[in-house]
């Protein structure tokens, strides 16, 4: 091919080339710049024979990026890397540069700059929606794209915040979305911390596996690790809270490690990284028998601890469709990491108070009406203990009437003392607490 025909050819390609083409001197200086250079570094008819680091904006932003120029021609070397672009108009863009030095023709640089800043953007963007962890797998792995799962052994965490559906009717959409958003920016900073994958966010609660689509040896141990600092966050969270002048939160949490079935789950049209079994049915079982402050974790998750385990008390429940019942443990902390339960005193009522009660099962009332007496009441008013001649077990829901719908559950219950928390509390229950005094 003649040569004429060839700069001709490689003219016309440089020239439509989406990707900016610079050709300069070994020492820098541009002798070419393809029309996407013009647009993108905004070369004029002045920047000929200028070296390309000196047309390029000198801003904090683009110090890496004429660092790189100046290396290159500095080391006669090929350089490829990203960096960072703000043009003189203050738009910011994401730049690979490919950077090649050729010695004949007494030697010339041939710079390629992609940009790239609405991959980075998606990227991002996707990460959000998803999570980085599930973003990574999706685009670095075979079977990231594909439908179908494999079963895994992982530890499931959920969490849930106590009675914000009810203060939700309380407060302005705005206001709810910032006090929620507040929140999970706190507690998922933990969990990627610890290695955990959030699923999706349930309303209020949050849905974590430890174990995918990350492999990892101690998943038990970094789920409880993470709960734990998941619930002393509580105390900076509702002093932002206080600060804005917004009502304070209580959480529990519950976990389960064993068997799940995770990866993508759905239609070619609409997938999502899902992890779903009876593993993780029986995590949302206990996360729902934890008040505000509790961590729940099963006989499972304890078996696979590594670390000191430290619990307070000790359940059993009977799982739909078990064979036998499922023992559950209240965890006080584990290794050096503890939770911070605010001190409180019990104080006697000076009217023991009579109360009409129902059980709850599940959300639905028991039609028996029991009676008992409020005998103590905590001076933070969350916890009281109640006389009752009705067997009253722990982890039970209870409905009190008093002049509106007062729920509770119960923490313990011992000769015929129940110590119960109250998750719900109706506008009455100030003017209710003070007829105990």
């Amino acid at each position: 091919m003649p040569d004429d025909m060839t700069e001709k050819l490689l003219a016309y390609i440089f020239s439509n080339m989406a990707d900016a083409v610079c050709i300069t001197a070994r020492n820098g200086e541009i002798h070419y710049a393809s029309k996407s250079a013009e647009k993108l570094f905004g070369f004029g008819e002045s920047s000929a024979g200028r070296k390309i680091w000196e047309v390029i904006p000198f801003t904090e932003r683009n110090d890496k990026l004429i660092q790189l120029f100046i290396d290159a021609v500095k080391m006669q070397r090929d350089i490829h890397s990203f960096a960072d672009y703000e043009n003189n108009a203050g738009k910011i863009f994401r730049l690979h540069i490919s950077m090649s030095y050729m010695k004949g023709e007494g030697g010339i640089f041939v710079i390629v700059a992609a940009d790239l800043t609405e991959l980075f953007r998606i990227n991002s963007a996707f990460e959000r929606y998803t999570s980085p962890e599930i973003a990574r797998y999706v685009l670095r792995t075979p079977e990231g794209e594909k439908q179908g799962g494999k079963l895994k052994d992982v530890t499931i965490l959920m969490s849930d915040l106590r009675g914000f559906t009810a203060l939700s009717t309380k407060l302005s959409p705005g206001t709810l979305i910032t006090i929620l958003n507040h929140y999970f920016e706190a507690m998922t900073e933990i969990i990627r911390r610890y290695g955990g994958t959030v699923i999706e966010f349930l309303g209020d609660g949050i849905f974590v596996v430890f174990g995918a689509p990350n492999d990892d040896d101690h998943h038990a141990d970094h789920a409880v690790s993470c709960a734990v600092e998941m619930q002393n966050a509580m105390k900076s969270v509702n002093e932002w809270n206080a600060q804005n002048n917004y009502p304070a939160l209580e959480m529990g949490i519950g976990i389960n490690s064993g068997s799940a079935v995770v990866g993508n789950i759905g239609s070619a049209q609409k997938m999502k990284y899902g992890c779903i079994g009876e593993t993780v049915n029986l995590a949302g079982r206990i996360e729902a028998f934890t008040v505000g402050g509790q961590i729940y974790i099963s006989e499972r998750t304890k078996a696979k601890i590594t670390e000191e385990i430290f619990t307070s008390s000790e359940q059993s429940f009977m799982p739909k469709g078990a064979a036998s019942p499922m023992k559950i443990f209240a965890v006080d902390g584990i290794g050096d990491v503890h939770i911070l339960h605010r001190d409180y005193i019990m104080k006697d009522a000076a009217n023991k108070l009579e109360i009409i009660f129902s059980v709850m099962t599940g959300k639905i009332v028991d039609g028996e009406k029991y009676r008992g007496h409020v005998v103590k009441i905590s001076d933070d008013e969350r916890y009281a203990v109640i006389e009752t001649d009705a067997e009253i077990t722990a982890m039970q829901n209870l409905l009190i009437d008093v002049g509106g719908s007062l729920y509770a559950k119960a923490i313990s219950a011992e000769n015929g003392h129940v110590k119960i928390c109250f998750t719900s509390k109706p506008k009455c229950f100030s003017e209710w607490v003070k007829s105990l005094f």
